[in-house]
């Protein structure tokens, strides 16, 4: 065995140091940085300018523990998504790799995690299904339901020839399966659903085929629905996902799709339609479906008239306590029964409904900005001051200071919340942290109400 040899120079002068070599740390790469991502809809748009470029959603969470690509110099990934068969292909090159302590990424294992199978081997295979998937989409809608056609006057799509078509058994699995890839990359968080429930409704929205053209058949965006039992008889219908395709996006399909689910629980009498954690985009495209259907509905009439009645008659500056403007009971029950709008979907457009009434706004603008901060200040905080309901307290902390805070419920009596008394200044940060949001929610019912307007003349 061979031993380190020591200069006799070393020895005889101490101030002399051996210069000792460190190799670089790899710190990896954030996918995000290194992967572009295109959607193609013919063989020509692989690796041309024409391909349309997707921006996805943080990949990170597909990648090692911490989220990063290591062992590679250079590194670039493309990958194709076909919008004929839904299947890809990842493109990897790089200049070259080396194990610099934090080993080297298993590129392919970290893609299926995303594509599963429906990563296809090579670019040849791949460009292949372009004339071989050509009707892919035809085959399993074949045998779905329509359960909507024709445009309607309010949501003007590019495409003139639409249809909603629900798919079911193994037909809605295996398209599903192929969809999940777009799912995880365009919606933050998200999980695929379960396609052995049979709770599970897949409705698609696709072009309309007048003829047997051997063109493949477009298919635009798709929308999962959860069906639960409500007692004694009925059932609601929760709306799980919702998702147009990029190329497709804010062209007038998304309204399209979601007002034809809102049509077809109408005609089937579910119990009611909710949507699980609606981004503030759906929720615009579905307050501009509800609020003209909510206007025609006559039942409603005399309760909006009232309110806004009040509100142009009274000065709520002055006021010595908090007034409730919200529907009556069984006003919120005909809605439910007659247009399948739950509640708190119908309270969140009775705040429209009365701004579009009052006539001119600018002059009741302020009795109005008060009705959409007491309902948020009941949201946030609780009902009323002084009575029970969940407080938010701020206590000091070692940690981040935008983030600390205690939630309780008093019960009624107020000695709880004495116990934790708010300081003058957290008292004026959380009163300009609730303007802010009565300012957000005001800005998103202007933009309801322009739509509205534009649509209805």
């Amino acid at each position: 065995m061979g031993t380190k040899h020591h200069s006799s120079d070393t020895v005889s002068d101490p101030k002399k140091r051996r210069k000792v070599g460190f190799s670089k740390v790899d710190e990896g790469v954030q996918p995000n940085d290194c992967i572009k991502i295109y959607m193609v809809s013919k063989e020509g748009e692989v690796g041309s300018e024409e391909s349309f470029s997707i921006e996805p959603v943080d990949l990170s969470p597909f990648f090692e523990e911490d989220g990063k690509i290591y062992g590679y110099q250079g590194l670039k990934i493309t990958i194709w998504i076909s919008s004929i068969s839904f299947q890809a292909y990842a493109d990897i090159s790089y200049e070259s790799t080396c194990d610099a302590g934090k080993g080297v990424t298993d590129l392919k294992s970290s893609l299926q995690n995303i594509f599963a199978d429906n990563l296809v081997e090579t670019k040849d295979d791949f460009l292949k299904t372009f004339s071989t998937e050509t009707r892919y989409v035809k085959s399993m809608i074949s045998d779905g339901k329509v359960v909507s056609n024709g445009l309607d006057a309010h949501f003007k799509a590019d495409c003139a020839e639409l249809e909603v078509v629900r798919v079911e058994g193994s037909a809605m699995g295996l398209l599903y399966c192929r969809l999940v890839p777009l799912v995880l990359l365009l919606v933050d968080g998200s999980n695929p659903i379960d396609v052995t429930d049979p709770d599970w409704q897949v409705y698609l929205l696709v072009e309309k085929k007048i003829d047997e053209q051997e063109t493949p058949q477009k298919l635009f965006g798709f929308a999962a629905l959860y069906r639960f039992f409500h007692y004694p008889d009925s059932h609601r219908l929760r709306l799980g996902q919702i998702l147009v395709f990029p190329p497709y996006q804010r062209k007038g399909y998304g309204g399209y799709l979601l007002q034809a689910i809102t049509n077809m629980v109408v005609a089937d009498n579910v119990y009611d339609l909710s949507i699980e954690e609606p981004l503030d985009s759906l929720q615009h495209v579905r307050a501009c479906i509800d609020v003209p259907r909510l206007l025609s509905l006559q039942a409603i009439q005399p309760s909006l008239n009232a309110t806004v009645s009040r509100l142009k008659e009274e000065n709520l500056a002055k006021r010595t306590q908090i007034t409730r403007f919200a529907p009556p009971s069984e006003t919120i029950e005909e809605v439910r029964k007659t247009l399948k709008i739950n509640k708190k979907q119908f309270l969140q457009c009775w705040e429209i409904l009365i701004y579009l009434a009052l006539d001119p706004v600018e002059k009741y603008l302020e009795n109005f900005r008060t009705v959409v901060l007491d309902r948020i200040r009941a949201d946030v905080i609780g009902k009323d001051t002084g009575a029970s309901g969940k407080r938010l307290v701020e206590v000091p902390t070692e940690f981040d200071s935008e983030v600390s805070f205690v939630m309780f419920k008093s019960n009624g009596t107020g000695e709880e919340f004495k116990e934790a008394e708010i300081e003058e200044s957290d008292k004026v940060k959380q009163e300009e942290q609730l303007q802010k949001l009565v300012d957000e929610r005001i800005e998103a019912i202007k933009l309801v109400a322009e739509k509205v307007r534009v649509t209805s003349s």
